[in-house]
């Protein structure tokens, strides 16, 4: 039996998605973890094998919603192992492009497998209409958290005193989610 966690927020229907968003995402990285991988990797793998060009960056860690700081160790480890490359910005001396390697390729397609046999077996006990439904459900949580987000950000930004900036929106969440998985992987 799944060890209950302590209330998160104000609504057990937000702790009961967090807790099985972090259920899932720990039996994924145990699967993975036994083949060198993680969910992050496998991310970062996933979003540079899918991308029609090599990547910056910045643009790796937008994508990912990750801060560059992380995002940067982790494309230092993965080039370690020889999976990702970074080449020369044609027009951006400074700058980087990401792109994998052969062998980040094959790890890449290796990863994917063992993820969706995972998530196959996670999500196994819901049928084609319990899918779709929970698909419908999740999607209007998200809807409806982006047009309140919105709506706080216009509220911020028309509050701000002159001379002073609001942090964009898309920032704070990528720290608080470099927080969250912190807490998480026990690094505080």
């Amino acid at each position: 039996m799944q060890k209950r966690m302590g209330p998160r927020s104000s609504d057990v229907l937000i702790d009961e998605l967090f807790e099985t968003t972090v259920c899932l995402r720990t039996y994924v990285d145990a699967r993975l973890r036994g083949h060198g991988m993680s969910v992050s990797r496998l991310r970062a793998l996933r979003t540079l094998a899918t991308a029609p060009d090599p990547m910056r960056m910045r643009d790796l860690s937008d994508v990912l919603g990750l801060a560059a700081r992380t995002v940067t160790t982790m494309v230092d480890a993965l080039e370690r192992e020889g999976l990702v490359e970074r080449l020369p910005h044609p027009t951006d001396r400074r700058a980087y492009l990401l792109t994998l390697t052969p062998l980040g390729r094959t790890r890449h397609r290796e990863a994917e497998e063992i993820d969706r046999d995972a998530l196959a077996t996670a999500t196994g006990g819901l049928t084609g209409p319990d899918r779709e439904r929970l698909r419908e459900l999740l999607g209007v949580l998200r809807t409806t958290t982006a047009a309140a987000r919105q709506e706080q950000s216009a509220a911020e930004q028309s509050a701000a005193v002159p001379g002073e900036t609001v942090q964009a929106g898309a920032e704070q969440d990528r720290q608080n989610q470099d927080r969250q998985h912190q807490a998480e992987r026990g690094d505080r």
